[in-house]
């Protein structure tokens, strides 16, 4: 059961869903951290972004409402959940086209491609969070959540990839970013169902249709993840392979080296 009253749960997942005041502010102030973070190989700053983001209040918001089936809610989380992604999309693209460094960083490398492990990160941090939300101090919570659930980070390598016509980077950015948005709502979505948390629920509402929407996105938000994930255990292996066979011509190179120092003091006697 959850520790915060309904009522108090309900309005703390609207407030985080809002576009204006504060969380305005932060989200431009969170695009630029994390853009400069990708821009420079910063750790630190991409880590600092993942922790001020505001972006997870609106994805756990839909989430939220389509399990209460609170349409209110789900309209203004919907709507501010689009609008977040493109202000930030287009921000990011505006500043990997005017900063002077055009550095393919590792950072940016490191959203570039979601797996499978990617998935399972997005949907037990989204656990997390909804438990998080919850609970009545649940920041410290949040804050890890927010880390492990990384939004703003592929959403900005997106945007180099469109600043630089880098479609790789655009296409593995962006679906870096939805693979994490899917799956944290998810969880949000199941945690709420099975807490019992019934307020405003409309049991007429048609969640036959919500159960298989859910299932059709994950299914085909999955297959790719599944591919990139095979993909890198091929490229590890072959980086191992590759490893190997280098010691094995070092090893051959020190025995020619000593063979051929043996015969030099043979001839010498």
């Amino acid at each position: 059961m959850p520790e915060e009253h309904e009522n108090d749960t309900y309005h703390e997942v609207l407030e985080g869903t809002k576009f204006h005041g504060y969380n305005f502010w932060i989200l431009g102030f969170t695009m630029f951290i994390a853009c400069i973070g990708l821009n420079t190989d910063s750790l630190s700053a991409v880590i600092g972004a993942m922790l001020i983001s505001p972006l997870m209040g609106p994805i756990q918001g839909l989430a939220f409402g389509l399990a209460i089936n609170d349409l209110k809610l789900k309209k203004i989380a919907l709507y501010n959940w689009l609008s977040m992604t493109i202000i930030s999309l287009l921000a990011s693209t505006l500043f990997f086209l005017v900063t002077p460094f055009d550095f393919n960083t590792y950072q940016l490398k490191a959203f570039k491609s979601a797996t499978i492990f990617d998935i399972l990160l997005a949907f037990f941090g989204g656990m997390a969070g909804f438990i998080g939300l919850i609970r009545k101090e649940g920041t410290k919570v949040l804050a890890g959540v927010a880390v492990a659930t990384a939004c703003m980070p592929p959403l900005c390598t997106a945007g180099y990839g469109l600043a630089k016509l880098d479609w790789q980077f655009f296409v593995g950015g962006l679906y870096f970013y939805l693979i994490n948005c899917l799956f944290i709502g998810l969880a949000t979505f199941l945690l709420t169902r099975f807490s019992k948390i019934h307020l405003r629920l409309n049991k007429e509402g048609n969640v036959g249709l919500v159960k298989w929407k859910w299932v059709f996105f994950i299914t085909f938000m999955t297959i790719p993840s599944l591919y990139l994930a095979y993909q890198k255990y091929n490229q590890a292996k072959l980086e191992s392979r590759t490893l190997s066979d280098s010691e094995r011509i070092k090893i051959l190179e020190e025995k020619l080296e000593k063979l051929e120092s043996e015969n030099s003091n043979n001839n010498n006697k």
